[in-house]
């Protein structure tokens, strides 16, 4: 009868597992996705913690609380408050809790916070850009006209300069008109658009999407009211 093979040491089936283990121990807490992390040093992490700082969530809840009780106070509280919170838009690195400063200091009528939502217009980051032109959409008046008007003619990001131009047909403010007129001869076919459709809200009228017919109705707008009601009652009829 043969002899069997000799088995083979148990080292040598262990090594694979060994191999994975290792491996693990190595990538996982790279990626974030280790539940399980024996050597976690707590009383560490509250250090790290105190020496850098609070998280960002952890910054934009303080702000929630904070405004929450600044809006249940006096006018020098909240005056108070948004001069704080023009102090941490200039102090905060990080753009989306610049964004949540400027939402909450949109909620205040102080000359602070008024401050902070004209900045914002000025953040170096797009997206702070883009929600202080939702900000000015909502406050309206006839300064909103003028800075979101400005936004759109300076600013060298597409994505700001249609929300500025969204923002001007949402006020339906006829000074807007103007500014309006020349997006709708602007290079980008999507500026027209939104022009259009900005024009839309502006005038109470649809003349439909054709850019020439906005264009010659930008050009004179005071003109005869019935003829442009013929075109309009035309339009819907195709």
């Amino acid at each position: 009868m043969a002899a069997l093979p000799a088995q083979p040491p148990r080292s040598l089936f262990l090594r694979p597992v060994v191999a994975v283990v290792m491996a693990c121990a190595v990538v996982l807490p790279a990626s974030g996705c280790a539940g399980w992390r024996p050597w976690r040093n707590r009383e560490k992490e509250a250090r790290l913690a105190e020496q850098y700082g609070a998280t960002a969530n952890q910054r934009m809840e303080s702000i929630h609380a904070q405004a929450k009780k600044a809006k249940a106070g006096s006018g020098t509280e909240q005056v108070a408050f948004t001069r704080e919170l023009m102090r941490q838009v200039l102090e905060e690195h990080d753009p989306r809790v610049r964004c949540d400063l400027v939402n909450t200091a949109a909620t205040f009528d102080t000359p602070a916070a008024v401050a902070v939502c004209k900045g914002a217009l000025q953040d170096p980051d797009e997206r702070v850009r883009t929600i202080a032109c939702e900000v000015w959409g909502e406050r309206g008046g006839a300064e909103a006209v003028q800075l979101l008007a400005q936004r759109y003619q300076t600013d060298a990001e597409l994505d700001v300069r249609l929300r500025a131009v969204r923002m001007l047909g949402k006020l339906k403010d006829k000074e807007a008109i103007p500014v309006l007129a020349r997006a709708l001869e602007d290079p980008d076919p999507a500026v027209q658009y939104r022009a259009v459709a900005a024009l839309k809200q502006v005038s109470g009228r649809d003349l439909g999407n054709d850019v020439n017919a906005w264009r010659a109705w930008a050009a004179d707008p005071g003109a005869d009211r019935n003829e442009w009601s013929i075109a309009e009652q035309f339009r819907k009829l195709f």
